[in-house]
């Protein structure tokens, strides 16, 4: 009979050892394959967001400007009625403009030179 010494104890072994081997590079595998996939997803939603973000940047970008626009128009139409009401009331009175104008200016010189004094 042969014994069964070292060898028959080690070949069980062996063989299981292999077998987790086996299954540790299969869950390896399979972990990479899942991290690879996550990643990607991850990218795709990422770009998605991206996307997303820059069309709405975009469309609010479009909205301020169309409503500056408006502003802008109003604010010019509104200047330039009233620059016509100057130069007609000024027509109109030409001394009574110019001493308004000089009033005005006194009136502006003497608050800034009593600011001045404070200091």
């Amino acid at each position: 009979m042969p014994s069964n010494g070292p060898t028959d104890v080690t070949n069980p072994a062996a063989g299981e050892a292999e077998q987790a081997k086996a299954a540790l590079k299969n869950a390896a595998k399979h972990a990479e394959r899942s991290f690879v996939d996550a990643a990607d997803q991850a990218r795709e939603k990422l770009t998605e967001a991206a996307h997303r973000t820059e069309a709405a940047v975009r469309e609010g970008i479009e909205t301020l400007r169309a409503q500056s626009r408006a502003y802008t128009d109003n604010a010019s139409e509104q200047f330039d009625v009233a620059q016509r009401y100057v130069v007609d009331r000024v027509k109109e009175r030409p001394v009574t403009a110019t001493l308004a104008g000089i009033g005005v200016g006194l009136l502006i010189g003497l608050l800034l030179a009593g600011r001045g004094d404070r200091r």
